[in-house]
């Protein structure tokens, strides 16, 4: 039974150790995309805040009288949700925690009787809302780990095709947003109409109208119209690129959180596997040296049985010699007696 036991814990020990080879390769692919992603994510940011700036000035100067996504809606009765999260698993709580931020905002949407449209980025995402039942109206997926601006400009054109056409009246974005290698946040933000302080307050305010220090060619009205949808996809590929680094470091620490812990579960297996070892080595002394005793017990008890046959012979012998001088010493006494 022990070297039964003993075979079982050296299979897990090889499986465990197959498996923390699998975590630390992984936990090395992570570490080395991290610092490539952070590379595109300080390289996208100059545009992204050189277009802000550019859109502010525009509205600062009057422009976007009429634009959808300079114009906030208060009383937004459908809501729509772009939800980034991940193709793949193995990442720790990245895709869980954005998509429980969005979950949260959709119950709350329902109770308050609101509609909701939800556009799915990655394979995660997407299974988990229409496992759900959600209305899930767009899904992109397979490049969450790497995407590219094409990929935001896709997105982009499904969002604005839905709000241009009045079918969204208020659109949230949701990612993770990426501090460092070590911190990364769950962000949900307004994404359309624009926020107003990005869109320039005051840009129709009449008591202080704000002034621009531009002057525009052409028209303040023509170039805004080009920009807002560049503005757009920039953001969203903003959001992609953080979102991507931040699954790579999230992948990296699980990783090496699991690799830790397949170290830690071969230890202790080990140690599992020692003690039936011995336990088996000692009950195997323990048997030869029982056999070696009920060997020993077994001759002695053969020994003493030849002993005590051999005092019987004598005995009886014994016995018959004195039965037969008794029996001559009576015929002497009565040859004596005639």
């Amino acid at each position: 039974m022990a070297g039964g036991e003993e075979r079982i814990l050296r299979r897990r020990i090889k499986s465990v150790n197959s498996t923390k080879k699998i975590t630390r390769a992984m936990e090395l692919i992570a570490a080395t995309r991290i610092v490539k992603a952070q590379q595109r994510v300080a390289a996208a940011r100059p545009y992204a805040e050189q277009i802000t700036a550019v859109i502010q000035s525009l509205a600062s100067s009057g422009a976007g009288a009429g634009q959808p996504l300079l114009t906030p809606k208060d009383n937004a009765r459908v809501i729509g949700y772009i939800v980034i999260a991940g193709d793949r698993g193995l990442a720790g709580a990245y895709n869980s925690q954005v998509i429980r931020l969005v979950e949260r905002a959709l119950l709350a949407d329902v109770a308050a009787g609101r509609e909701y449209r939800i556009i799915a980025v990655g394979k995660k995402a997407e299974d988990y809302f229409r496992f759900r039942k959600y209305n899930v109206e767009a899904a992109f997926k397979g490049f969450t780990d790497s995407p590219s601006y094409e990929n935001a400009r896709a997105i982009a054109a499904a969002v604005m095709s839905r709000f241009d056409a009045g079918d969204i009246d208020h659109v949230e974005l949701a990612y993770t947003q990426f501090l460092s290698a070590g911190s990364q946040r769950a962000t949900l933000r307004r994404f359309m109409p624009m926020e107003i302080e990005v869109a320039a307050t005051g840009a129709h305010d009449e008591a202080a109208p704000a002034k621009s220090d531009y002057e525009f060619e052409p028209e303040p009205n023509v170039i805004l119209g080009s920009l807002l949808p560049r503005y757009v996809e920039s953001r969203l590929f903003a959001a992609l690129l953080d979102a991507a680094a931040s699954e790579h470091a999230a992948r990296q620490r699980a990783m090496k959180s699991a690799t830790e812990n397949a170290g830690e579960l071969v230890k202790k297996l080990s140690r599992q596997m020692n003690t039936a070892r011995q336990a088996a080595i000692t009950t195997e002394i323990m048997e030869i040296v029982g056999g070696a005793e009920a060997l020993n017990d077994a001759s002695a008890g053969d020994l003493i049985v030849d002993r005590a046959g051999s005092t019987d012979v004598f005995q009886r012998r014994m016995s018959d010699q004195g039965a037969a001088d008794l029996a001559a010493a009576g015929r002497a006494a009565a040859g004596r007696a005639e």
